[in-house]
């Protein structure tokens, strides 16, 4: 049937055209990856682009992301963009078939893409930068250049080799005598025509070496890309080993002050609710690097200017870990937990008080004559966080935190240094992998996340959360506990209640107080009876303010409202 032949031809036409396109992004890729390990891996394409988009991100958006995938956000952002150009890759694959020079010239539109997402980053260290991602478009032009030259060859060998039509039979001759034919003479065999086309054979043939060199080349790019991607990771590991070793290495020194013993009773051990120290490894993690900072301890360096510094310094980790250095238990929130939501823990951390170190610098807060009110911290990633002088300054434990529940910073937790501040959500407060601290006022300067619309002061707000039972959970009846944990940091908690659906509060036993600056856990022994209930919980801080029941989004300065759970009682 030839309208089925012809489908099928133009089909596995298509398929080696995808294919082709699909390769070549492969060698893009894999080639801006062995550019960018010895230029700076964070200059790859695929970072870039996605830092790019999220920078670009409006905020409700990034806090849907948080929401919906929460500390996989960023593993969706990648393969998103990963899917996106191989989408793109295909149609070009598509278009190279019958317009080679313009599917190029798209090739290369996606490599200059790059190259503006790379120099558009607050951490671009200049033209250098582009270079992975020119390398790779190059070499997925080239790439898709020839083999979709080769695809095209294996089309025309396959049409020249199609049969054709049958010739339909000439007129019948009139009958008459047989009569023998005359031998042909020697000059007319001579000057018998040769064949117009090659033999059948030959053009089958001519189909099955164009198809096997469109394979050889397919096949010799994917191992070359694959070559060249794994070559590019390892020269990128070998980079971070300096990192990890410096880490491996590190010796922290005992605190000059101690944290305070955690009291008895401060832990109630009731299966199913936060521990009162979060472990590292479950410990959130809520930032915008798409890769994990690898920065090497040995030349890691802060710098301390701006504004009313009239001492600038720049301090290495040694000269850090020489100063007296305080241990303290601090809750950390972030700005994206939901009522309810997961995005706090509490650790042990170890690091040099953050006053007296602005202090050597000159630093005064605005309340004894500073002329800086903001103190914006710089990662090495460019990442911009800015908190209040005042507050940093006010007496509580700010800190440049080296250590976190008893080991160095974990990398993906600021190694070898972050700042936090208790009281303060972490967007305005957590800076990691911090290289810089500038004085400023909030005036002349907004951080990365008020570019962004979040507020410029944000003090994290009275909370609690029911923990167990789960929601949509079932029990029996009879005694249920009802347990979670509460958190008001730098006012403390003294007081839990319950509601069961519409009736009245009902107080709830609270574990010992550690101290203002971490949460507390509580519970509560409930008669249940059959049915479907509702679970409220709130919470007064140490101001007396009891938790309020006005919802709120976590834009522009953290959600409020009460957490509720419904359970089921048979």
């Amino acid at each position: 049937m030839p309208g089925v032949s012809s489908f099928r031809s133009r089909l596995v036409r298509a398929v080696r055209g995808t294919l082709a396109g699909l390769l070549a992004a492969f060698a893009a890729l894999a080639v801006a990856e062995l550019v960018a390990a010895p230029v700076r891996p964070a200059a790859g394409p695929v970072t870039v682009v996605g830092g790019a988009v999220v920078d670009r991100t409006p905020a409700a958006v990034k806090d849907f992301a948080i929401r919906a995938f929460g500390e996989d956000d960023k593993d969706v952002l990648r393969l998103g963009i990963l899917a996106v150009l191989a989408l793109a890759s295909a149609v070009l694959g598509l278009l190279a078939l019958s317009h080679r020079r313009a599917a190029v010239a798209g090739v290369l539109l996606f490599g200059a893409v790059g190259a503006a997402a790379v120099l558009s980053r607050p951490d671009a260290a200049g033209a250098v930068d582009v270079l992975p991602s020119v390398a790779g478009a190059l070499a997925g032009g080239a790439v898709l250049y020839v083999l979709a030259t080769a695809a095209e060859a294996v089309s025309a060998a396959t049409t020249a080799s199609a049969p054709g039509p049958a010739s339909a039979p000439g007129p019948a001759s009139a009958p008459g005598p047989a009569s023998a034919p005359e031998p042909a003479s020697a000059p007319e065999l001579a000057a018998a025509p040769e064949p117009a086309s090659a033999p059948a054979g030959d053009q089958a043939g001519a189909g099955t070496r164009a198809r096997r060199r469109f394979l050889l080349a397919a096949g010799a790019t994917a191992v070359a890309a694959t070559s060249a991607g794994a070559l590019g990771r390892f020269l990128a590991g070998r980079r971070g080993q300096g990192a990890v070793a410096s880490r491996a290495g590190l010796v922290l020194p005992a605190p000059a002050s101690p944290a305070p013993p955690v009291p008895p009773g401060a832990e109630l051990r009731v299966p199913g609710v936060s521990p009162f120290v979060t472990p590292n490894r479950a410990f959130y993690r809520v930032d915008t690097a798409l890769v994990v900072l690898r920065v090497d301890a040995g030349t890691w360096r802060l710098r301390v200017h701006g504004t009313g510094v009239t001492r600038p310094r720049t301090y290495s980790l040694g000269q850090l870990l020489a100063r007296p250095l305080v241990e303290r238990d601090i809750t950390l929130t972030c700005v994206s937990n939901e009522v309810g939501g997961p995005y706090l823990g509490n650790a042990r951390w170890l690091g040099v008080p953050l006053a007296g170190l602005l202090e050597e610098c000159g630093v005064r807060p605005p309340s004894r004559g500073g002329a800086a009110d903001q103190l914006v911290a710089r990662s090495v990633d460019g990442m911009t966080l800015g908190s209040p002088v005042e507050d940093v300054m006010d007496g509580r434990d700010a800190m440049l935190a080296v250590g976190m529940n008893g080991e160095p910073l974990p990398f993906d937790h600021g190694f070898p240094v972050r700042m936090l501040v208790p009281g303060l959500y972490g967007y305005v407060s957590a800076c990691k992998w911090i290289e810089s601290l500038e004085l400023t006022t909030f005036d002349a300067y907004d951080p990365y996340w008020v570019k962004r619309k979040w507020a410029r002061r944000a003090p994290i707000k009275t909370q609690s959360r029911i923990d167990i039972p789960k929601p949509f959970a079932r029990a029996a009846a009879g005694p249920v506990t009802v347990a979670g944990v509460a958190w008001a940091q730098r006012r403390g908690i003294t007081r839990v209640e319950i509601r069961v659906d519409d009736g009245p509060w009902r107080d709830a036993e609270l574990a010992a107080q550690d101290t203002v600056d971490t949460w507390r856990q509580w519970s509560y022994r409930w008669n249940a009876t059959p049915g479907g209930h509702t679970l409220t919980v709130r919470a007064t801080d140490g101001t007396g303010e009891v938790q309020t029941e006005r919802r709120a989004p976590t834009v522009p300065d953290g959600a409020s409202g009460r957490h509720s759970v419904f359970v089921t009682v048979t």
